[in-house]
């Protein structure tokens, strides 16, 4: 007798690979986080945000906790687009209330004097490895990074901004000087989810949640062409990994943004009609999302209503359910378990 030792299935791995399933495999955005009270009784133990992130048992622990909870085909690295930041020379704190704050600013004068310090990447590495021992075999890994856009534009102003005003300033008053900036956060961004997929990640997500700032040429050429860089870069070394580009706010320019960067899935945020995306998007593609969160804080008929039209919407196409943002800290954990049951229930 023959015995087939042969992994379990991952659904959302295959999903990424293009193969529809039957029931749309679904992991949510910042779905390890503040919204569950086993983390923010981790959080209170140990401390800050940065002191569990550069905590490798602790971070890997919270990247678990959803998991356990709700059972999601998905586990997203617990983490921040902000290490790379850090990584490349800048100190990086996060004031209570306030968000996170990066010191020098990157401008002109002190580019070149950030020096630097890939050894703060390693705990992240750390987190992967214990994650990977600890997952169950079927459900899908994902490490992330943020898109260059969006972390030079936390780099230029120290800290985020609604309107991403001073790095849309240097983008059109010095090219050249945004042109190195994204080149170094590109360059680091390549090795820093190589890294992430050696270590023990499934599929990468990058996120550019400000890109929806730009108008279509500079989209064009600060948000396009360095994803583009980097898929590239990774589809060469590592071409059986899946990527996911999440380019919030892009609208009408979605379809650009997937034939030009080369990406294997899109995500879309919760301002983009469904319907419209399958449509309009190349057939086949993977698509990921894109329920509002605050349509899953609502909850009830609502929440039902949005859910429904989202799995009508991309019932013939690869679809992995998802938020069109991160989940809020103020979400009911009943409305988490009542959307898992109505995705996987209405199409059992």
């Amino acid at each position: 007798m023959t015995l087939n030792h042969a992994p379990p299935a991952k659904p959302l791995l295959e999903t990424l690979r293009g193969t529809r399933q039957d029931i749309p495999p679904l992991w949510l955005m910042r779905q390890a986080g503040r919204y569950l009270p086993e983390y923010r009784a981790l959080r209170a133990e140990k401390g800050g945000f940065l002191d569990l992130v550069n905590d490798s048992e602790a971070a890997a622990e919270v990247t678990l906790q959803p998991l356990r909870r709700f059972g999601f085909d998905g586990s997203i690295l617990f983490s921040d687009i902000l290490v790379v930041p850090n990584a490349l020379g800048q100190d990086l704190w996060f004031e209570t209330g306030e968000g996170p704050r990066l010191a020098p600013k990157v401008n002109r004068d002190t580019i070149d004097t950030l020096v630097p310090a890939l050894e703060r990447l390693e705990p992240v590495y750390g987190t992967v490895r214990r994650v990977k021992a600890a997952l169950d075999p079927a459900v899908t890994f994902l490490g992330f990074a943020g898109s260059p856009w969006t972390v030079a534009t936390y780099m230029i102003a120290g800290q985020g901004s609604r309107e991403q005003a001073e790095a849309r300033r240097m983008a059109y008053s010095d090219p050249e000087l945004m042109t190195a900036i994204l080149d170094r956060i590109s360059t680091l961004t390549i090795d820093y989810l190589s890294a992430q997929i050696d270590a023990g990640v499934d599929a990468v997500q990058l996120f550019d949640s400000w890109a929806g700032s730009l108008s279509p040429e500079q989209f064009e050429r600060w948000v396009i062409a360095p994803t583009k860089r980097i898929v590239q870069a990774l589809k060469e070394w590592h071409p059986d990994t899946p990527i996911i580009g999440f380019p919030k706010g892009a609208g009408g320019k979605l379809v650009a943004y997937v034939e030009a960067t080369g990406i294997d899935a899109v995500g879309l945020d919760e301002t983009v009609d469904p319907e419209w995306a399958n449509n309009v998007l190349p057939k086949g593609l993977p698509v990921q999302g894109n329920l509002d969160p605050l349509a899953l804080i609502a909850g009830g008929a609502t929440l039902d209503r949005a859910v429904d039209r989202i799995l009508a919407a991309f019932a013939d196409r690869p679809h992995i359910f998802n938020l069109g943002h991160g989940i809020q800290q103020d979400t009911p954990i009943a409305h988490v378990e009542h959307l898992v049951a109505r995705v996987r229930r209405s199409h059992a």
